[in-house]
Order: C-alpha cells, then sequence, then structure tokens
C-alpha cells in the first residue's frame, strides 16, 4: 500500500508540474510550449522547358504549394534574356498561376532562367529552360496612313511653350475634345485642353492652358479622360509625380476640374519610379497601369464600387530584361465585338531608338498578356516607321510614333474600341529637330488611320 501511494503522489507531482490540480503544493507552474509550426510554399511549372519562335510566345501554369501559409504570392524571374518580355499571373492567394514569355527580339539560342515565388516570408524557385528559336519573318497585319501635323504648340506671352504630347481624346457632344502635355522653353510640364468638331479643324483649336483652372499649376501631365458611369461624372488622370485625378460635371468646361487629388499616400515600397498612369474599367473592378521607365509594367486595381479609393499594392504584370522593350505610355482597351482586351506599351528601336507601340492581348485585365502577332517588335510594330505611311502631300513628318490614344468608340471607364476602325492619335517630331534635351523636342499631334486589321 505504501508503495502505491508513492506512486501516486509521484504521479500527482509529475501532473502538478503541467498545471495538476491540488492547489496546496510549491512546484512553480510552467507555461505550455507552444509548438512551432513551420511555414513554407513550392512551385511546379506544367512547362519547364519553353520553346518560342522569335517574335512569339509560350506559356506555362504553375502550381503552387503551400504549407502553414496564406500570403498573395507574386512571381519574379531571373535570367530573361535581353530581347524578351514576361508576363506574370500571379497567383495571389490562390494556388495556380501562370507565365507567359516573349522573345520578340532575343536572339535565338537556349537559355537557363529561373521561375520565383514569394509570399513575403518564404521564396522558392523552379528552373525554366527557354530555348528561342529562328521563325520566318511574320508578316505585319497591320498599316496605316497618316495625315501631318494637325495639333502644334501654339505659344502665348505667358506659356513659351514648344510641345504638345501625351494626348488623350474623345468625342462628345458633338466634338473632338482633346487634353494633353505641353513643355515651355524652361523646361516646364502642364496640360492643354483643345476642342473642335472634326480633324479638319484641329489646326484652329485655341489652346486653354490648364494652369489657369485653380490647382493646376505646377507639374501635372500625361492626361487620361474618361466618364465614370457608376458615379455620373467625369475624370482627368494624371501625373504630378504620384497618380493624380480631377472630376468635372461637364469635360468642355476645363476651368471647372476640382484641385488635385492623390490616389496613393504615399509611392508604394516595391515601387522605384512611376510614370504614365491608365485606368481602365470592367464591371467589377478599375486597374490602374503604369511603367516605370525600365521595363516593368505595374497594375493596382479596385472595385467599381470603392473607385478612386482603395487602390492595391501595385504588381509586376509584365518585365523585359531592356528597358526600350517595354517603355512607357501603357495603353489598355476592351475591344468591341470581343471579350479581349488590348494592351499596346511604347517602346525604342532600330539604330536610333526610334518610338514605336507594340500590341498585347488578354482575356481579362487582370490575366495574362500575349503578344499580337506581327505586331510586336520594330521590325513589324502595332505602330511604327516601319508600317506607316504619309497620306498624299502629307510629308514625312516623323520616324518616331509615341505617347498617344487610340480613339475610342465612345467615352466612358470601359474605354472600347472598335477593331475593325482603328485611328491612333499619337505625338511625333521633326527628325531634323536637333533638341538639347528631352523637354525642348518640338512634339506634334499627328492621326494614324489603320489600312487594314
Amino acid at each position: 500500500m505504501k508503495k502505491i501511494v508513492l506512486l501516486f503522489s509521484g504521479l500527482c507531482l509529475s501532473l502538478s508540474f503541467f498545471g495538476c490540480g491540488g492547489g496546496g503544493g510549491t512546484t512553480t507552474p510552467v507555461a505550455p510550449v507552444t509548438p512551432v509550426v513551420t511555414s513554407s510554399i513550392a512551385l511546379q511549372l506544367s512547362s519547364p522547358t519553353l520553346t518560342v519562335p522569335e517574335a512569339s510566345s509560350a506559356s506555362s501554369n504553375v502550381t503552387v504549394t503551400r504549407t502553414g501559409t496564406t500570403g498573395s504570392v507574386t512571381f519574379s524571374q531571373t535570367g530573361l534574356p535581353a530581347g524578351a518580355t514576361i508576363s506574370y499571373l500571379h497567383p495571389g492567394t490562390t494556388n495556380s498561376g501562370e507565365i507567359a514569355v516573349i522573345a520578340n527580339n532575343a536572339a535565338a539560342g537556349t537559355y537557363s532562367m529561373a521561375l520565383r515565388a514569394s509570399d513575403g516570408a518564404n521564396t522558392t524557385s523552379s528552373p525554366i529552360s527557354l530555348a528561342v528559336t529562328a521563325a520566318a519573318q511574320t508578316p505585319d497585319p497591320y498599316a496605316w496612313t497618316s495625315t501631318g501635323p494637325l495639333i502644334t504648340a501654339i505659344p502665348n506671352t505667358t506659356h513659351p511653350i514648344v510641345s504638345v504630347k501625351d494626348p488623350t481624346a474623345v468625342f462628345y457632344n458633338n466634338q473632338w475634345l482633346v487634353y494633353a502635355t505641353t513643355a515651355d522653353t524652361s523646361g516646364n510640364w502642364n496640360m492643354v485642353y483643345l476642342s473642335f468638331p472634326d480633324w479638319n479643324h484641329a489646326a484652329a483649336a485655341q489652346p486653354y492652358y490648364m494652369d489657369a483652372t485653380p490647382g493646376l499649376s505646377g507639374y501635372h501631365c500625361a492626361p487620361e479622360l474618361f466618364y465614370f458611369a457608376p458615379q455620373n461624372k467625369w475624370y482627368l488622370i494624371y501625373q504630378s509625380g504620384p497618380p493624380t485625378y480631377s472630376t468635372a460635371a461637364d469635360p468642355t468646361q476645363p476651368q471647372t476640374w476640382t484641385a488635385p487629388q492623390y490616389f496613393f499616400a504615399s509611392q508604394p515600397a516595391n515601387v522605384s519610379n512611376w510614370l504614365d498612369f491608365w485606368v481602365i474599367c470592367d464591371s467589377a473592378n478599375c486597374y490602374m497601369f503604369f511603367s516605370d521607365d525600365g521595363g516593368d509594367l505595374y497594375r493596382s486595381q479596385t472595385t467599381v464600387a470603392n473607385f478612386p479609393n482603395g487602390f492595391s499594392a501595385p504588381q509586376i504584370v509584365m518585365q523585359a530584361t531592356t528597358a526600350g522593350d517595354l517603355f512607357e505610355a501603357a495603353r489598355f482597351y476592351s475591344l468591341k465585338g470581343s471579350n479581349q482586351y488590348l494592351a499596346i506599351d511604347e517602346a525604342m528601336g532600330g539604330n536610333s531608338g526610334h518610338r514605336y507601340f507594340r500590341a498585347f492581348l488578354a482575356d481579362s485585365l487582370d490575366g495574362i498578356w500575349t503578344p499580337v502577332t506581327g505586331a510586336n517588335n520594330f521590325a513589324t510594330p502595332f505602330l511604327g516607321s516601319n508600317d506607316v505611311s504619309f497620306a498624299s502631300g502629307a510629308p514625312t513628318w516623323t520616324l518616331d510614333f509615341s505617347h498617344g490614344e487610340v480613339l475610342r468608340t465612345g467615352y466612358d471607364e470601359l474605354l472600347q474600341i472598335d477593331p475593325n476602325n482603328l485611328q491612333f492619335l499619337y505625338q511625333g517630331a521633326n527628325p531634323a529637330a536637333n533638341a538639347p534635351n528631352y523637354s525642348q523636342i518640338p512634339w506634334q499631334l499627328g492621326l494614324a488611320t489603320a489600312n487594314s486589321n
């Protein structure tokens, strides 16, 4: 019996160490030990070997496996060859994503790449073998005829401007409304508004300089104009350093735009440079795209109900090793008669780095972007010196086809264009102009019309 009591007492002492009752002992309680839970992610590519013909693309689905983590997963890469572009469909909080590699100007050969995935706490990578193969030249499906300069700088005593550039245009109330950037002889940037009934009268339009609108003096440029139907309100999006907006009831009254408001409280930590902001919406969300002049194209989004507030942390959705292959002035449109979306992005090519546009398609604004065949490099661009001729009597007044706007079928936030009736209002400059710096290039606006689509 004594032996049994000792065993029982030992058991109680042992249990009291973990909080066993009794209350009369002097043993100090010890906190429970919390089990260590490790977290990790892993990824698997459906096609770890990608064969991409020059000027074409190949894609791979990506499966993400998670352990003890629910963070948002984003992709990045190493080893992308010069002249190539990669497009990402980030998994976010799901377990699947996609990548597409576009070999627009990459030299034929085999390259070792790696795809990285990170949820902020864990990072993993998987190798990719990329084979770029030679391909027969694809005929350019686009051919354009351009006017001469339609809109040029009209300086006055208080606005010694040298250029008009970065236009946005809509047809509203039986007239064309154009908002654009101006630069003056001191390198100061601002905006201008013009209106006219048709393009034959564009040159005669008298400018309203936007620094006359309260709150809009100083650095504001690269505008985008649309009517946001859910709020019955017009928005002017522009860059003031950060992405900025003003609103108005009537865009034909430029003096009535509200004072500038920022979309973001501060510049996101993962963005080193940002410019050329562009907003487009679908039925549920509004998306902001922008460039960094370093080969990265970013996307942020919010709901239609929350616009213009609540934009998410930007993510890189397309990336090029060579900055000039994915430079700036990206525009996004919904396509009439289709469920697809068109993206165009300004690039630089040729021996002199002339400006041209590349084109991409996606099934959704947050989807994977793939190249439009025959419209994705300097030799066969969407719009560029190799596929533009000039109307009879119009001189070859520019070799650069830069920052502009495809003319839309309407003016709301869906930004619809008709792929069978394409017109592109672009900025060009005299090849003989010897400007001392970028701000002094005498940009003018011309209109190109597609001959075939």
